[in-house]
């Protein structure tokens, strides 16, 4: 090996395995390594499961920056292309075009068939219903036996169903897909697990479509119907739209719910203050910081380089991967001071929890007023809840999950 490569091999084995390892005395935080290479530079080489080593951008400003960059690409078929796992990397060329892996005018496209039913306007008419469901599913609860997991209780039902009232899913059908949704989210799967559930639910998916280009009712489904009908898109383009829907509609805000409620228990003080406010701006900030301090993608953003660019003193060539890890923009000091600081008054709505740029979360508004209706009435209407267990007993999801979260969170009240 010559000076000149060892020189190169030598930082290698020093590089960042990402995502990294959380400290489980402090689960809600990013991994403690991660944060550290921001005080190093905010973009700098990581290493992947794969051995690969793209570049990890942490810093906030530069997240922003490289997230409204077009000469970075969401193309995942790409040679070079930061996967998050095996399953994601082996199934990738067969992943038709979505709003996840387009670019340019085919992005725009896609996004704007999805965008009409997610209008901030649209959702904020969902929020009697919301309010609704939610105070049931309480009612349930308390109705029920104690401790109780809030995760079946509450934080999984609610969003499913409202997806599936949005969507035209047939709630009864919510067992089934609520467990090829989990299967599809988790980073264990192999390949063969991966395109097995993405077959069953876009059977299932196909069949609504199908029944609704007959049958057309008032819902998101029957919307990609009229438009396959019209010609603006092919059936397993839009069945492949609705999986991410469904998927994406329940999955992270259950999460949400969840360790939202599990942070909230281990800080009284903050929950304190919620309980007590009845001002709906107050929930909704709290709703912001929340977001912010857990920052659930834990995976970040993949993208990869479609020609050289400059960033904070480094050149990203061109077919060079990079991953955004959007925990650590959140955890900058830089855009948030003391970061590590969990605090409900904070100004956080600048916050990445839902990426940046023209690929920023569709369903943010419905997942906002998701949280603001539970976190704005669990804790008035249940003023005791509280851990059935010790904390050290709740079961956190693996590191490299696509959406962090706790397995159960037993209470009692």
């Amino acid at each position: 090996m010559s000076e000149a490569e060892t020189e190169l091999a030598a930082p290698d084995a020093e590089l960042f395995d990402y995502p990294g390892a959380r400290d489980r005395t402090c689960p809600f935080a990013p991994p403690a390594g991660l944060r550290a290479l921001n005080e190093t530079a905010p973009v700098s080489r990581g290493r992947l499961w794969d051995g690969s080593t793209p570049w990890l951008v942490t810093g906030h400003a530069a997240q922003r920056v490289i997230l409204s960059d077009p000469r970075v690409s969401s193309n995942d078929k790409q040679a070079g292309f930061p996967h998050p796992n095996q399953a994601m990397a082996e199934n990738s060329p067969h992943h038709p075009l979505t709003i996840f892996n387009a670019d340019g005018a085919d992005h725009t496209r896609i996004r704007r068939m999805m965008t009409a039913p997610f209008t901030r306007n649209r959702m904020e008419k969902l929020r009697p219903e919301i309010q609704r469901f939610t105070d049931e599913l309480i009612d349930t609860m308390l109705a029920g036996p104690k401790p109780a997991d809030l995760v079946e209780a509450l934080a999984l039902p609610l969003p499913s169903l409202m997806i599936c009232a949005l969507l035209g899913v047939p709630y009864e059908d919510h067992e089934f897909f609520q467990e090829h949704a989990s299967l599809a989210t988790r980073s264990d799967k192999t390949a063969e697990q991966d395109r097995a559930a993405m077959e069953a639910l876009g059977g299932y998916l196909a069949g609504l479509l199908q029944k609704r280009m007959e049958e057309p009712s008032d819902d998101v489904i029957s919307d990609f119907a009229g438009r396959i009908k019209a010609g603006e898109v092919t059936l397993p383009e839009a069945v492949m739209l609705c999986m991410i829907l469904l998927i994406a509609g329940h999955e992270t805000s259950a999460s949400m719910i969840t360790l939202g409620t599990a942070l909230l228990l281990q800080n009284p003080e903050q929950l304190a203050l919620l309980r007590e406010t009845d001002d709906p701006k107050a929930v909704a900030g709290a709703v912001e910081e929340i977001l912010r301090y857990l920052t659930i993608p834990a995976l970040g953003q993949r993208r990869i380089a479609a020609e050289d660019i400059e960033i904070e003193g480094v050149t990203i060539k061109a077919g060079e991967g990079i991953v955004v890890a959007l925990p650590a923009g959140n955890w900058d000091p830089a855009a948030f001071p003391e970061p590590e600081k969990f605090d409900i008054t904070r100004e956080a709505r600048h916050h990445h929890a839902f990426a940046w740029g023209i690929h920023q979360c569709l369903g943010q508004q419905l997942a906002r007023i998701e949280l603001q209706v539970v976190y704005g009435t669990l804790y008035r209407r249940v003023p005791t809840l509280q851990l059935a267990v010790g904390f050290d007993e709740l079961r956190f999801r693996r590191d490299d999950a696509l959406a962090y979260g706790i397995h159960e969170l037993p209470v009692t009240w």
